[in-house]
């Protein structure tokens, strides 16, 4: 079975690790992949966001599944074409995948479908935001309403922080058309957590949660980044909340996308916040997130490739068995490049030592040179990942497997899965 990957990062290269272990003799293709997906597959240099490109790579292939890993390509409606074409396709279409590219839409449909989430406020104008900012009072958080490599939400601890935030994206214009109109959202306060679900718009098949470590430095301090590491599962999303996400957010939101004739299919990804009153959704992704995928998919112990291909083919999940798990934990450590995540250093050597067994390392921010040298080419640069039977093990294997990795200028946190830890003991 030919299969392209759409995607060049740790989340494509961990799905292409997960679907030739289902199946080996997979003729694996990713546009434009990365070394480590080239280990295991062919990569081809389209872009992720070269829809045109992307539709002529699959036709001439003859492929028989395109996997869209980024939000990038969604928002560019490459679905829609490839289903166009005739071409089985994982993943949204463009007015489905709003759910993630545009926070005000979400927002609207999750109040309307009675999802539980935080109140918020859209903007397009500075003076009117920051006057939203100063009635909620601080700690409060502005989001850019569309998608800004996962940079577009700031936590401001102070009126001034929040009012700087609103400037930064609607005067100074950062994020550009991304943060052309804003979020003002009232602060939740709890842990989050990261649920997917495979659904086929009607039906979900969930998967074990895990939690991210979004701020650059342990402890949970610094800037905030497109996530510094994961780990699952979660001693407080045991089945039964998940359940209770399938019931209380899933279903509800895709019978509300359904009704506003955008049907999703794919994979849909819920950020939720513990809080003292009760689960909330902070937002939606509208594919795989990184780096908790890295961390999910070592754990999966059934077919990953089996429903995401029902899916593309537009066949019911209804009566599908539930994803079966390995025993034991996930941790997966990220190293970042230098500068990141504000202005990144790029072409870095890099030397991987030998690692030890249940370690992974997956390639998120890499490219080969012209004499074959491994180079940091972004600012995640590598995902390593490690299963062990506890966490404090699991934990312990990723960030020793992370130390013995070298580049200059390299960061990393030894910390993740710090909470679940300190729950254990």
């Amino acid at each position: 079975m030919k299969v392209l990957i759409v995607g060049g990062g740790g989340r494509e290269h961990a799905l292409a690790w997960k679907l030739c272990q289902d199946d080996p003799y997979l003729d694996l293709i990713a546009a434009p992949g990365n070394p480590g997906i080239e280990a295991i597959g062919r990569c081809e240099a389209v872009s992720a966001t070269d829809v045109d490109g992307l539709c002529a790579l699959a036709q001439r292939e003859k492929v028989e599944l395109v996997i869209v890993g980024p939000e990038a390509p969604l928002e560019l409606g490459l679905v829609d074409r490839l289903r166009a074409l005739g071409i089985p396709a994982f993943g949204p279409t463009k007015a489905a995948a709003e759910i993630e590219t545009s926070k005000r839409f979400a927002k609207e449909l999750m109040i309307a479908a009675g999802v539980p989430t935080s109140m918020a406020r859209t903007f397009t104008d500075a003076a009117a935001a920051k006057a939203e900012v100063r009635r909620l009072g601080a700690p409060v958080v502005v989001k850019a309403s569309g998608i800004a490599a996962g940079k577009g939400v700031i936590v401001a601890a102070t009126i001034a922080e929040a009012e700087a935030a609103v400037d930064s994206m609607l005067v100074e214009n950062v994020f550009g058309a991304a943060g052309a109109e804003v979020l003002v959202e009232e602060f939740m306060t709890g842990e989050e957590l990261s649920i997917f679900a495979i659904t086929d718009g009607t039906h979900v098949l969930p998967m074990i949660a895990a939690q991210d470590h979004k701020r650059i430095g342990e402890g949970d301090t610094g800037l905030n980044t497109g996530g510094m590491g994961a780990y699952c599962p979660v001693s407080i999303a045991p089945p039964s909340l998940i359940d209770e996400t399938v019931q209380r957010v899933f279903l509800p939101t895709l019978r509300a996308l359904r009704e506003a004739g955008r049907p999703f299919t794919g994979l849909l990804y819920a950020g939720l916040m513990l809080t003292p009153q009760g689960m909330k959704v902070v937002e939606f992704n509208c594919r795989f997130g990184d780096p908790e995928t890295e961390a999910i998919l070592p754990l999966l112990q059934s077919s990953l490739l089996e429903p995401m291909l029902a899916v593309a083919r537009g066949d019911s999940l209804a009566g599908h068995p539930p994803h079966r798990w390995h025993a034991g934990a996930s941790v997966t450590t990220v190293l970042a490049a230098h500068g990141y995540p504000g202005a990144v250093r790029s072409g870095d050597e890099i030397a991987i030592s030998a690692r030890g067994d249940d370690v992974i390392v997956f390639h998120a921010g890499t490219k080969s040179d012209a004499e074959g040298a491994l180079r940091t080419a972004g600012g995640r640069v590598l995902a390593v990942t490690a299963v062990a039977p506890t966490m404090a093990e699991a934990r312990e294997k990723s960030a020793s497997a992370a130390a013995n990795v070298t580049f200059e200028g390299k960061q990393f946190r030894r910390d993740i899965g710090w909470r679940e830890l300190q729950r254990g003991a």
